[in-house]
């Protein structure tokens, strides 16, 4: 419970995609605390009990909900709204799946595969991963966004200007965004909260887990912001620096080639050493391992770089 709240929004008040045209919520003032209830993405359809069948029967006109929207007062277009993220209070479950179609591999790995995760939600112990490994948390939101100027309705799966899907790991506690005001009223929604997430999310998938989120609106008049910036209020990796990284690359002339070789190799490597099914070594890099461009300035070639952390199997 958030005692410095002036506002809560139920799990109910969500919706998905992006709309100027949906009622809000809630109003809220400029300086006002808010209470996000969020569902994870799957919107609640992969529980603790969830099997291989609950994957394949998914609904995906349920994926990826976001919880809102909030009309703060007095912003228009050419403002910035600045979204302090107090606080992330999470339900201790979540999921990691293999969604055919969907993922940087998935010419390679065609047949669906889910992980559902138990974890202390009050100490946030590293979370298991089958006999030997334990994840890291670090608790994020990986939606956040305003509505676009654009009228109609817009899937909520690709980031934009204003946000959205975004997947960036580092918006966690204590972090500050800016995201770009285009429509009266701002229209802010959050959601597809998640427990732990490599950057690059490789897979497709994060440790999705539902969680409640407290963030702070303030209004920055005429920021004239062209896309979404945040600010972190200290070290991003502590949790995973520990013990070192092992790392894979991919070398050439396309990023997401490389992208893509530095992965297979991570999974490979992973599978060789830890004996792990190639479906189990994809997810777990998708949800604690880095992507990182390494080198994009000696043509021909560009060196993406896969950064696994070796505490993980500590």
């Amino acid at each position: 419970m958030c005692v410095t709240c002036t506002h809560t929004i139920h799990r109910a008040r969500h919706h998905f995609g992006w709309n100027r045209d949906f009622e809000p919520a809630i109003v809220a003032k400029s300086g006002e605390t808010i209470l996000f209830e969020c569902l994870d993405s799957s919107g609640g359809q992969i529980g603790n009990d969830a099997t291989l069948e609950t994957l394949t029967a998914l609904d995906f006109a349920r994926i990826n909900p976001v919880t809102g929207p909030v009309y703060v007062e007095g912003a228009a277009p050419g403002d910035a709204l600045k979204i302090t993220l107090r606080a992330f209070h999470p339900s201790g479950a979540g999921w990691t799946a293999i969604i055919p179609g969907f993922g940087l591999l998935a010419d390679q790995f065609k047949d669906p595969a889910l992980h559902v995760w138990s974890y202390d939600s009050g100490t946030l112990a590293p979370a298991a991963f089958g006999p030997k490994g334990r994840v890291p948390l670090k608790p994020f939101a990986g939606t956040i966004g305003v509505a676009l100027a654009e009228p109609g309705l817009h899937s909520v799966v690709p980031p934009r200007r204003v946000g959205g899907n975004l997947d960036i790991r580092d918006l966690s506690a204590g972090v500050t965004l800016y995201l770009p005001v285009e429509v009266e009223g701002a229209l802010l929604s959050i959601g597809d909260t998640h427990a732990a997430q490599g950057d690059g999310e490789v897979c497709g998938t994060a440790i999705e887990s539902r969680m409640d989120v407290e963030a702070t609106i303030e209004l920055v008049k005429d920021a004239r912001l062209p896309a979404p910036r945040f600010t972190t209020p200290g070290p991003v990796t502590r949790h995973l620096d520990g013990a070192g990284y092992e790392v894979t690359t991919g070398i050439g002339p396309d990023l997401m080639t490389a992208a893509r070789e530095a992965v297979m190799r991570m999974v490979d490597l992973l599978s060789a050493e830890h004996g792990l099914d190639p479906n189990d070594a994809y997810m777990l890099c998708s949800v604690c391992a880095d992507l990182r461009i390494s080198e994009i300035v000696d043509l021909p070639n560009w060196v993406v770089s896969f950064y696994f952390p070796r505490i993980v199997f500590d």
